[in-house]
């Protein structure tokens, strides 16, 4: 039997509360990530969140939803330590090196990812690819640099759009770029980060995923880095 995207992201998100629920301990630190998949695992978080002794949202629409669950919500400077970051992917590949920023939080997730000791991504099958690109590289972006930044990453062969009508979470623009085919993804992720004007690239390779729930037709598939 088929399922829709939907109930593949639900099954996903129920597998990623059950990994919290076995692996977190008492009383421990989980950071959370932003997007439809995470949206789903906040709202299956409701049933164990007194085992939880606090979240770290990646973005204020999941600090939002998380606290309309009565979750608690702390501020990553008040966190020494945190044992489990979850969130999605817009691709990742086989060496679990991920593209984010579909949403625009690629900034807050990433430095959420940096505190985490492990990242487990959850996303269906779909995002599983055998090269990163084909999904639009989010850049976060100063707006006075946005008319440079266009022009280096055309020397890098990608193609820049701005997102229209969008600023994230940090008063910032997203550039999108199109055309790249991510053979190196840490060195690309390396290159981007050197061009003046960018606050975070999208590319998740650097500090790659640990773990990753993927949802298929067939059942929820755990894999470990």
């Amino acid at each position: 039997m088929s399922m829709t995207q939907d109930e593949l992201k639900l099954a996903v998100a129920r597998a990623a509360r059950d990994y919290v629920a076995a692996q977190l301990p008492a009383g421990g630190i989980l950071g959370v990530g932003t997007g439809s998949t995470a949206n789903f695992f906040i709202d299956e978080l409701a049933s164990i969140k007194d085992r939880i002794g606090g979240t770290v949202a990646s973005s204020e629409a999941t600090k939002k939803r998380l606290a309309g669950h009565g979750i608690r919500v702390l501020d990553l400077n008040d966190v020494g330590e945190m044992a489990i970051y979850v969130d999605g992917a817009d691709e990742i590949d086989a060496g679990f090196a991920m593209i984010k920023g579909g949403g625009g939080a690629l900034t807050r997730e990433k430095i959420v990812a940096a505190v985490a000791r492990t990242f487990v991504c959850i996303c269906d099958a779909s995002k599983l690819v055998a090269t990163l690109g084909k999904f639009p590289l989010p850049l976060e972006v100063i707006p006075m640099a946005r008319a440079h930044v266009a022009r280096e990453v055309e020397k890098l062969g990608g193609t820049p759009a701005l997102r229209e009508g969008f600023v994230t979470d940090n008063g910032n623009l997203i550039i999108d770029v199109h055309g790249l085919a991510i053979a190196d993804p840490q060195g690309l992720e390396t290159q981007f980060n050197q061009i003046v004007g960018i606050v975070t690239n999208g590319l998740f390779a650097r500090r790659g995923a640990d773990v990753l729930l993927l949802g298929t037709p067939a059942g929820v598939k755990t894999s470990k880095r």
